[in-house]
């Protein structure tokens, strides 16, 4: 009994202890709630009352990596334009045409033509020497351009030369005056970067109404590998890319993407807009590598262009022939539906010399299975000239294979019969 009435008490008094620290909490907090409300509900004599509204004094200190990393490289950052000849009187043919204007009366006026803009990107200044200053940007900026125009990161506008450009890569080298160059960009190593580091994109998007335009995001893959094809939509083959989610618009083309050291770690090239299936992407964009775009500049500069392997012959995927045709003029087993059908070889050629002839179907090259065109260029420029390599292929249903000896051709390798 004693036990249990020393129990009692210790509850009743715990009762009363929380029921009184409760009634002080509530308390407090229905004081300090009235507080505020007053405050907040009070209108200070004269200070808003006439409409008086004022900005604050306080300044926020903003300054961060992101911000350093972009005040180091954006004077570096270029608009691209791709100027191409126009006809002076194109833009009246049509009403020519119309009115009874003969072509043979606007043929003197047709032949006069002035350079337009056809397209803008972005490019960066990389290098400085002498009285010359290179700018990377991607080969599709200035792509069948007549002439090719860079607008500084201040406004200026100076005329730029090709220096050498590479379809495979999507890149290109252009050449410019110096004395304009302020700020000169520098290659991080893009093996060394991560998942999930921060990532900014620089450039043009939309045109030099936007130039250095900075975009925030991350490397959402280090190694992804997309399709690429030409001007005509044919795919050519298969590219190593970095995968960002930074946003990648049209003009963002052949302008940095950099890491929070302000070093160009790849090249902005392109983006997924939409799937195979039509559904809609976003925050997908794909930059070059810097260590691959480094090796390509290097070359363009020393050579001019890129000197690849080749076959030396014409070729057309598998695929775009009809199953009849196979039959009929290839005469293959039923089994083989991939690969790159020879159309041509040429004289001297690695495809000659090694005894493949028209309609043989190229099936393996160097260990590696061919599908089609774009695979087996792929796999190619992997290669090196010089290279001792073993191939495979179908003559009619019989399979053949040989060694050949990679060399520098004036040929190269294409989808499309000639």
């Amino acid at each position: 009994m004693f036990k249990n009435k020393n129990l009692w008490a210790v509850f009743i008094t715990a009762l009363v202890a929380g029921l009184i620290g409760g009634g002080i909490a509530f308390g407090a907090v229905n004081y300090f709630s009235n507080r505020q409300a007053e405050n907040a509900t009070a209108v200070p004599s004269g200070s808003n009352s006439s409409g008086s509204t004022k900005v604050s004094n306080v300044k926020v200190n903003v300054s961060g990596q992101s911000e350093k990393a972009y005040s180091s490289i954006k004077n570096a950052v270029v608009t691209v334009i791709n100027l191409k000849k126009e006809s002076s009187n194109s833009s009246n043919s049509l009403y020519g045409s119309i009115f009874g204007e003969s072509s043979s009366s606007s043929s003197s006026s047709s032949s006069s033509s002035k350079l337009e803009t056809y397209a803008e990107g972005s490019g960066v200044i990389y290098k400085k020497s002498g009285n010359a200053a290179y700018v990377v940007t991607n080969n599709h900026v200035i792509s069948g351009s007549n002439a090719v125009e860079i607008i500084m990161s201040n406004g200026k506008k100076v005329s730029a030369k090709v220096v050498g450009k590479d379809s495979v890569t999507d890149l290109a080298v252009l050449k410019i005056n110096s004395s304009v160059v302020t700020t000169v960009a520098s290659f991080g190593n893009s093996n060394n970067i991560k998942v999930g580091e921060t990532a900014l994109a620089i450039g043009s998007p939309l045109g030099s109404d936007y130039a250095t335009s900075l975009t925030q995001g991350i490397i959402s893959a280090k190694k992804r590998t997309v399709s690429t094809t030409n001007e005509s939509g044919q795919e050519t083959g298969e590219a190593t890319v970095i995968q960002t989610d930074a946003a990648i618009n049209s003009g963002n083309s052949g302008g940095p993407l950099i890491n929070l050291a302000g070093q160009v770690i790849g090249i902005n090239s392109m983006k997924l807009s939409s799937s195979s299936s039509g559904t809609s992407v976003e925050g997908m964009g794909f930059a070059i590598p810097s260590n691959e775009v480094v090796t390509i500049i290097n070359q363009l500069i020393s050579k001019g262009k890129i000197v690849r392997p080749a076959l030396g012959a014409s070729l057309i995927d598998l695929t775009d022939i009809t199953s009849s045709q196979q039959k009929s003029i290839l005469k293959l087993p039923s089994s083989v539906n991939e690969g790159a059908v020879i159309y041509q070889t040429y004289a001297g050629s690695p495809a000659r010399t090694a005894g493949l002839k028209k309609y043989d179907v190229v099936t393996k090259l160097d260990g590696t299975k061919i599908t089609s065109v774009a695979t087996l260029r792929d796999k190619l420029y992997k290669l090196k000239i010089g290279d001792k390599v073993k191939i495979g292929w179908y003559h009619g249903s019989t399979y053949k294979t040989a060694t050949i000896h990679l060399t520098e051709t004036t040929t190269t390798l294409s989808s499309q019969a000639k």
